[in-house]
């Protein structure tokens, strides 16, 4: 296992999507390691960047706010940089089929942008990028490991394979070492809590804390592979610390529970709350993958990585987080 501070201290970080989510809480142990971290987020409504998420780390991190789109900012931007934990991208999969141009511009376009520019600016940067178990569609076998064919239901499963083989394009022909992660299901403090369309386990601890009743669609015995922020947080940093990811793909995974054990999960860590099994609506059903259960079994042997925080400490955490800072986040 690295030694993350030692590796990370007095390097040049940024952060595409920063003031978002996950983007936010990495940001967090860059600077708890001595790193000169620069934060990138377009901040645009529904996307999930907030500032609030850098509360208390304001003054020891750089923000910039700029959209990945724009070409000459991201050639600036990268200049200089030792690492870039690219993880700006849309995650609606409902979004990326009402509207996927935009889907294609800032899963596809933007991150050849990005790539382009470390072409010609900093071809030394070392690139982790965050890919999504979406990319595999509806499993064929479970656990899912990298060899899994991806045949995606939906425009974002199908634009974040192109933006993770540009990643690995660029490292076999141009030398730019990149590596992905293909997250699952994360959950944990800072994520957006306006909408359900970038996490259904945060929304439903949203509706628990409303006293609104959670509908779950189907039968609720759809299994889900969820991962704790921090976890990912980790992950992401090994991989990036690690030579030997350079051109790799990894799976990152946890402990499988289906829906209706994890919104009981919910209700009862919160003290109260209620749910109802719902028929899918038409548009939800036909880009449903059914179970999914990621095998992290390669990134665990290259990199010692698995995951530490159970759901249940997972979920209570983010419920005494949100409980803290409602105002911020509703």
């Amino acid at each position: 296992m690295k030694d993350l501070g030692k590796t990370f201290k007095n390097k040049d970080v940024l952060i595409t999507g920063g003031l978002g989510f996950i983007g936010s809480t990495l940001a967090r142990r860059l600077v708890e390691y001595g790193a000169k971290t620069t934060l990138v987020d377009s901040l645009i409504p529904q996307y999930g960047g907030n500032i609030f998420n850098i509360h208390g780390i304001e003054d020891r991190v750089k923000v910039n706010i700029a959209d990945v789109r724009d070409e000459h900012g991201m050639d600036y931007l990268i200049q200089g940089k030792e690492y870039l934990f690219n993880l700006a991208g849309t995650l609606s999969h409902t979004d990326s089929m009402v509207d996927p141009y935009t889907d294609l511009e800032i899963n596809c376009r933007a991150q050849l942008s990005i790539l382009e520019s470390c072409r010609k600016f900093n071809r030394d940067v070392k690139i982790v990028f965050s890919g999504t178990r979406g990319q595999y569609g509806k499993a064929d076998y479970l656990p899912v490991d990298e060899k899994h064919p991806m045949h995606p239901t939906d425009i974002n499963g199908i634009n974040n394979m192109a933006g993770e083989w540009y990643h690995i394009l660029y490292n076999n022909v141009y030398g730019i070492r990149a590596t992905s992660l293909r997250l699952t299901n994360t959950f944990g403090p800072r994520h957006q809590m306006k909408h359900h369309k970038q996490g259904i386990i945060n929304w439903f601890v949203r509706l628990a804390l409303d006293g609104t009743e959670i509908k779950i669609f189907g039968d609720g015995k759809q299994i889900r592979d969820c991962n704790y922020v921090d976890d990912v947080v980790e992950a992401l940093l090994l991989a990036a610390a690690s030579e030997d990811t350079n051109g790799q793909i990894f799976n990152l995974g946890g402990i499988p529970a289906n829906l209706e054990e994890i919104v009981k999960t919910i209700i009862s860590l919160n003290g109260t709350g209620s749910y109802k099994l719902v028929p899918f609506p038409e548009n939800s059903k036909k880009i449903e993958i059914g179970d999914y259960i990621a095998d992290h079994s390669k990134i665990k042997k290259a990199l010692g990585w698995e995951p530490k925080v159970e759901l249940k400490e997972g979920l209570q955490k983010t419920i005494d987080y949100y409980k803290e800072h409602k105002e911020h986040y509703w």
